[in-house]
């Protein structure tokens, strides 16, 4: 057998036991995939990425020590998160770099318990984040958004079925990181069509170092990649140990 045809083997006999022993996963993947692929359902849906950016502002925040004034998401999905403490300094440029790697990071957090056959506690401690941002939150429809979020994983993680919990929490985590990778390339195409500072994180990451705003653009590009192949070759590819659940 050639190199060709013992790879290919390769390729079917993974995917053959990826179908056998975790049936939801390569579906939740695609249709993570084609949500945030797909402009329309990528508008609809895009929020879920902000709460989890503007949750890594806040936690980040808190645990440098800065006061949390407050969370808004906007209809437009956009988001801004508030904090209080130095102008300067370590603290308030690792609460801008939470942002944009939370919902990777997050993502991948919660593929490493889909793999342990966890779904139900990941969408539990998913249900506790999004009920901490709800405390912090400070406008009507960013409450509406928080709420409605954490009322669906709530209604799954509580009464569905252990396979709709495993299909819905691997398309969950898929989303989290697809759509992390989608918002790190929407904020280059932003700044680049304005050629201009935007105010955007990675503008005020260099303001505050020496590093220029493409070069933690590429630092945000290389966490949310790095995340989803850490995350296709716990689920995928056999990385993680296979369960009976999944």
């Amino acid at each position: 057998m050639t190199d060709a045809g013992a790879a290919l083997t390769a390729v079917i006999d993974t995917i053959t036991t990826v179908l056998t022993q975790r049936p939801t996963v390569l579906p939740a993947a695609a249709l993570a995939l084609a949500a945030v692929l797909w402009s329309v359902s990528w508008r609809w849906t895009r929020t879920v990425v902000t709460i989890a950016h503007e949750g890594g502002h806040a936690i980040v925040a808190v645990l440098v020590g800065r006061g949390l004034t407050g969370i808004r998401l906007h209809p437009d999905t956009s988001g801004l998160t508030v904090s209080t403490g130095a102008r300067r300094g370590p603290g308030l440029v690792l609460t801008f770099l939470g942002g944009y790697p939370a919902p990777s990071l997050l993502g991948l957090g919660g593929a490493l318990l889909v793999a342990a056959d966890r779904a139900q506690l990941m969408l539990w401690i998913a249900l506790g984040l999004l009920a901490a941002t709800l405390v912090g939150v400070r406008n009507l429809y960013g409450g509406a958004a928080v709420l409605g979020t954490g009322m669906l994983v709530g209604a799954v993680s509580g009464w569905g079925e252990p396979r709709l919990q495993d299909g819905f929490a691997a398309a969950l985590c898929w989303f989290l990181l697809f759509g992390g990778l989608r918002a790190v390339r929407e904020l280059q195409r932003g700044r680049r069509h304005r050629r201009r500072s935007s105010g955007s994180d990675v503008d005020m990451l260099a303001e505050m170092t020496f590093l220029p705003a493409g070069v933690w653009a590429a630092v945000f590009w290389m966490v949310s990649g790095v995340a989803v192949l850490a995350a296709v070759w716990v689920l995928l590819l056999g990385g993680g140990a296979p369960g009976s659940g999944v």
